[in-house]
């Protein structure tokens, strides 16, 4: 035990001083000559213990167990990133991947198509939701318990490629096969944008990636913004993601000059965004809706718009996150996440929650505000009076723990009931309903989108309690009472499957006290 302790100390110094040492070589001005001299040292060290180590030992085995637990002694955004996950990382952040475009369940061991998705070569070729792929090149697909991972390979892969598929069509009982040639497949982030009514538009943004400008800019175009005197700009459960678009879009609502988001590193760099002259929604009524699982990026953009008196923030105490990120390599495709810098709202606050070296307490302690009672009772909101800050406007704002809204909405569940209505919008939900229109698609065909939405859901009160059973089914019986939020969540699903999520949002909000608020709130100039 001694001796593996002393190697994996040996693997610990090895692993920081290389990695530090060579990442910021050029920032710190280091002479190559003593970089060298150094990494000389430990890289012979390691040779040593490779080749001449009493006992054999499974080098990268221990260095990536080292690195995990020096990463776990860290702030808790710092994350090691092995190279399996790096991928499906990357692809969410860069806002595309390259495949053919659907997703799908496993259904009695059959590779069964949910959604065709939009901009992708399946919904080119007229691919349907409830085709079946049996074969892919080769590769007979059905009984054969393959892993999801095993099916997503076969149908992804690099540009112009191309994959033979048979696929099986329920519908009219047949077999055909085509060449798929793989392309790029929109990821969106900005989900959903439509108008409430005449006047109030709403936009929807899931994470920031990489595309969430040029999508959020497609959206706020597809408005007439001489009618639209208020936007609705829905972060709720968006955990952040890249920061330069969520500058970006706070640019568009801001007038030139005004600060947006300030960074300090540890070396004391300090670096500040100020708003560009090219904003193009500066004049109207915007609400940010927040909630407990907003955080980092969106918690930026809601930061930057309420310093600044720009907005009114709708919802709950958002998560607390005022760290931010690099993404640097390690090697052999695995990487690490490390916090390199604090960020501060315009008026020089920042929004980071205090941690310890318990994760998992930090991490739980979103769930720790429903037994508090802050969840439902914004006077039960923790308020730091030596962090208090005011806008130009004149109003108090709070520093050391998220953004705390102007126009609190509480939720009065308590954790196990939050439960319940966490089942409304799972994938246990989604699977139901897709399981429902399988039997008999025939059944869900509809003219549009709007004859859809327009048209009651049929037999709602047979949907509900199927569902409760296919929940008691599963291990999770479903507890809620109000028959109208669980019928409104199950045709929301429907039109998910549908037409999209476009459709799934405008059924949302047909009940969502969220934006109920912000319709009815009275306006910034009153």
């Amino acid at each position: 035990m001694k001796n593996t302790f002393y190697l994996l100390v040996i693997v610990v110094l090895s692993l920081l001083i290389g990695f530090f040492w060579g990442s910021r070589s050029e920032e710190l001005g280091l002479f190559s000559a003593e970089r060298s001299s150094a990494q000389a040292k430990l890289n012979l060290l390691m040779d040593y213990v490779d080749q001449r180590y009493v006992d054999s030992l499974d080098i990268d085995a221990l260095t990536i167990e080292v690195i995990q637990e020096i990463i776990d002694r860290l702030d808790p955004h710092t994350v090691y990133i092995p190279k399996e996950e790096s991928q499906a990382l990357s692809e969410t952040m860069q806002g595309n991947f390259v495949g053919i475009g659907v997703s799908f369940y496993m259904v009695q061991d059959t590779v069964t198509i949910v959604r065709v998705l939009g901009g992708g070569p399946s919904k080119k070729a007229g691919i349907l939701a409830g085709d079946r792929i049996l074969i892919a090149d080769t590769d007979t697909l059905y009984q054969k318990e393959f892993q999801i991972e095993d099916i997503v390979s076969k149908l992804k892969g690099t540009p112009d490629s191309s994959v033979n598929l048979q696929f099986y069509r329920p519908q009219n009982d047949s077999l055909f096969s085509l060449t798929m040639p793989r392309g790029t497949v929109p990821l969106k982030s900005v989900e959903a944008h439509f108008p409430v009514n005449e006047t109030t538009g709403y936009i929807k943004i899931n994470r920031f990636s990489q595309t969430t400008y040029e999508e959020f800019i497609t959206a706020l175009r597809s408005f007439d913004l001489y009618q639209t005197k208020k936007l609705i700009l829905d972060l709720r459960d968006n955990p952040g993601g890249y920061m330069f678009p969520a500058k970006q879009i706070a640019d568009e609502f801001l007038e030139d000059g005004n600060p947006i988001v300030i960074t300090k590193s540890n070396n004391g760099i300090r670096q500040q965004t100020l708003a560009t002259e090219k904003g193009g929604y500066e004049k109207g009524e915007v609400y940010v809706l927040l909630n407990e699982q907003s955080a980092s990026a969106a918690e930026v953009l809601a930061g930057a718009l309420q310093d600044n008196d720009r907005a009114w923030i709708v919802g709950r105490r958002s998560f607390g996150k005022g760290l931010v990120q690099q993404q640097l390599p390690l090697g052999d495709g695995d990487a690490v996440r490390l916090t390199t810098a604090r960020y501060y709202t315009p008026t020089g606050r920042s929004i980071q929650r205090p941690y310890s070296s318990d994760k998992e307490a930090y991490y739980d302690e979103v769930n720790q505000r429903y037994d508090s009672g802050e969840m439902a009772d914004v006077a039960k909101v923790p308020v730091n009076d030596t962090l208090v800050y005011k806008t130009p406007g004149g109003r108090t704002v709070y520093g050391g723990g998220g953004i705390t809204p102007d126009i609190y909405v509480p939720n009065n569940n308590t954790r196990a009931e939050e439960f319940d209505f966490f089942l409304l919008r799972s994938n246990l939900m989604n699977h139901f309903v897709f399981s429902t229109i399988d039997e008999d698609r025939g059944a869900y065909e509809f003219a549009s989108e709007a004859d859809f939405i327009a048209t009651p859901l049929a037999n709602t009160q047979r949907w509900i309690q199927d569902f409760k059973t296919y929940c008691k089914d599963n291990g999770l019986p479903l507890n809620i009472k109000d028959t109208q939020i669980v019928g409104n969540a199950i045709k929301a699903y429907l039109g998910l499957q549908l037409f999209g999520e476009n459709c799934y949002a405008k059924i949302l909000t047909q009940q969502d006290v969220f934006i109920e608020r912000a319709l009815t709130h009275r306006s910034i100039e009153d």
